[in-house]
């Protein structure tokens, strides 16, 4: 046997194989201007990535808001809307609906906004009681029955 003791056998053959860890190269790090400019260079892309994303998937080029609702008699309700959209000078359709007192939807309507227009009035009829209205959505794909003037034959 040898006079070193067995501890020191296992160690020396990992060295031998892995090298040891005196010998190992340290780790460089980043200091001073070098990472102020890699921080600086990573906040600037990730706020682009995140406008980018932003744009191209959550903002939207047209909203419609319900600025007020009062029932009418007959199960009509009128609502008052509110269009914001990038573009006023397209015209654009909003869906508006009520409501009944169970969350149903009793009543819904197409609203045609014209070029220029950003309030509407408008009354929509419920198959019941409506106690609500809001607007479903927006979009500028208008139906050509609602850009016409002519009502179409029945």
């Amino acid at each position: 046997m040898s006079s070193s003791e067995p501890g020191q056998e296992s160690a020396r053959a990992l060295e031998d194989r892995y090298g040891s860890a005196r010998t190992r190269r340290p780790r460089r790090r980043l200091r001073g201007r070098k990472a102020w400019f890699a921080g600086l260079a990573t906040v600037v892309v990730l706020g682009l990535g995140s406008y980018v994303a932003y744009s191209q998937w959550f903002a939207t080029p047209i909203d419609g808001q319900r600025v007020a609702f009062e029932e009418r008699p007959g199960n009509a309700m009128e609502i008052t809307v509110d269009v914001n959209r990038d573009d006023p000078s397209r015209p654009a359709v909003c869906i508006v609906r009520v409501r009944e007192i169970n969350g149903a939807e009793s009543g819904r309507k197409e609203l045609y906004v014209p070029p220029g227009v950003h309030r509407l009035n408008t009354v929509v009829r419920s198959i019941g009681r409506p106690v609500t209205a809001d607007v479903y959505g927006c979009s500028y794909d208008v139906p050509e029955y609602l850009s016409t003037p002519e009502r179409p034959t029945e």
